[in-house]
């Protein structure tokens, strides 16, 4: 009996292992289709891109052909991918997934969620309807979950790697290019090498969370996307024809965590304003260094964390320039009522521009370069490069210099120099008068463009 009993009870643990093992083969292969039919539903829409971007060197206008990815959203042909993958591009060259080869145009970039969107020329295309990904929502997704990321590895076309999402929320404050003053990075371990940039991160639908944009190669497994409900916003705008402006009231923001501990006041909430810069709106408005803000425009705001600073900052950067805008902000105990008129950022990113009659090239001023050069405001433009034995390396001017005025007319931005710049080529003004800023000292030089003359 009792040997019955012990056949009976291995028979049933030997069905139990059986039954177990099948189910986990069918597990294993109904993930397999998964993947695959995921892969099928976005693969026709990868696009291999072969940008041919300018760039400068002492002076001297340079091309150099790099790869990226990116991928079509739209029957129209329109291409999401990084703006650092196409920045400074002159003609960007598309591979798709029949191996056809068409040009694209660069229909609008934003530097600092580094997206950027292109469209096909589709004179060539054979007249079918143009393979497109279904842009899905990052909002959804988990720490853990699956995902494939998409894209030209080292120029390998048509690579596929799988892994999963690692964070939905990393924050970097200062490292780099990975800096995005807006978003947080989805955090994923799947593979993401140089190449990749630019190329879709799909969950197990076969649906674009995130465009895969940097990976760190001094690490394994590490790899960060940006999410694309923020990637859809900018695009939307960049397809609108709007240029990308964003509001600045020039207050360096910070988490409140520490201070409210400091105070002993753990019900406080908001966000600490640290430095502000001179000439900022919130100076002239009475913002304090100290001071937390609690609410914009009656939207209640909160950053407890560092990785709470993005969604405030973009709530700032959408503000619009020129209206007043009601802050209320915590102060020794009190909540303090204040207006404040947005300006537009005046560290607005634009492309190096070459002023060739002249023998150099600028750009505008950004953030780094006013601190770095103590800078006493935001105006003048920053020299980055002068080309060897031209007429302004003649006259003294150097690559560093910050040019504040020509001809005795103000130079704020970039686009002031840009104009004198046309107008005096038009006019054939020979002798320039410079005055700029070098080590916090004024400096003077006068460009004679016959010197150009060989």
């Amino acid at each position: 009996m009792l040997k019955f009993k012990l056949k009976y009870l291995l028979s049933i643990l030997c069905t139990i292992l059986f039954i177990s093992k099948m189910h986990g083969q069918e597990d294993q292969t109904n993930l397999q289709k998964r993947i695959l039919n995921a892969r099928n539903k976005v693969m026709t829409a990868l696009v291999h891109l072969e940008p041919v971007r300018t760039f400068y060197t002492t002076g001297e206008r340079r091309h150099t052909l790099v790869t990226g990815s990116g991928f079509i959203f739209s029957e129209e042909g329109y291409i999401l991918t990084n703006h650092h993958v196409v920045e400074n591009a002159e003609k960007v060259s598309c591979t798709l997934s029949n191996k056809k080869k068409l040009s694209a145009s660069v229909i609008g970039s934003d530097p600092s969620t580094d997206v950027a969107v292109l469209q096909l020329d589709l004179k060539e295309w054979n007249g079918s309807p143009v393979p497109h990904a279904n842009l899905g929502n990052s909002d959804s997704l988990e720490v853990g979950q699956i995902v494939l990321a998409l894209g030209s590895p080292l120029g390998l076309s048509r690579s596929v790697s799988m892994g999963v999402i690692s964070s939905i929320d990393r924050y970097f404050e200062d490292r780099g290019s990975m800096i995005s003053p807006y978003n947080l990075w989805i955090q994923t371990d799947a593979a993401i090498n140089p190449g990749n940039s630019g190329g879709p991160l799909i969950d197990l639908e076969g649906d674009v969370v995130g465009i895969n944009a940097r990976g760190v190669f001094l690490a394994e497994n590490l790899g960060f996307a940006i999410p694309i409900n923020l990637a859809k916003e900018v695009a939307e705008k960049l397809l609108q024809g709007i240029t990308i402006r964003r509001s600045w009231i020039g207050v360096e923001l910070q988490p409140v965590k520490e201070f409210r501990e400091y105070l002993n006041i753990p019900e406080l909430e908001g966000v600490l304003i640290g430095n502000l810069d001179v000439f900022s709106p919130a100076l002239a408005s009475g913002i304090k260094s100290g001071d937390v803000i609690t609410s914009i425009n009656d939207i209640e705001v909160n950053a407890v964390f560092e990785e709470d600073l993005p969604a405030v900052r973009k709530i700032i950067a959408d503000l619009p320039i020129g209206q007043s805008t009601s802050i209320n902000v915590w102060r020794n105990g009190k909540i303090v009522k204040l207006s404040v008129t947005p300006e537009l950022d005046p560290f607005e990113y634009q492309p190096e521009y070459e002023c060739e009659d002249w023998g150099l090239v600028v750009k505008s001023i950004n953030r780094n370069i006013y601190m770095i050069h103590a800078l006493p405001d935001y105006d003048g433009v920053f020299i980055t490069a002068v080309k060897n034995g031209e007429s302004a390396e003649k006259a003294g001017i150097r690559a560093g210099d910050v040019v504040r005025s020509i001809n005795h007319q103000k130079i704020k931005r970039l686009d002031d120099l840009k104009k004198f710049y046309e107008k005096e080529k038009k006019d054939k003004t020979r002798l320039i008068y410079f005055e700029v800023l070098r080590q916090g000292a004024i400096y003077y030089a006068a460009i004679d463009t016959g010197n150009n003359q060989k």
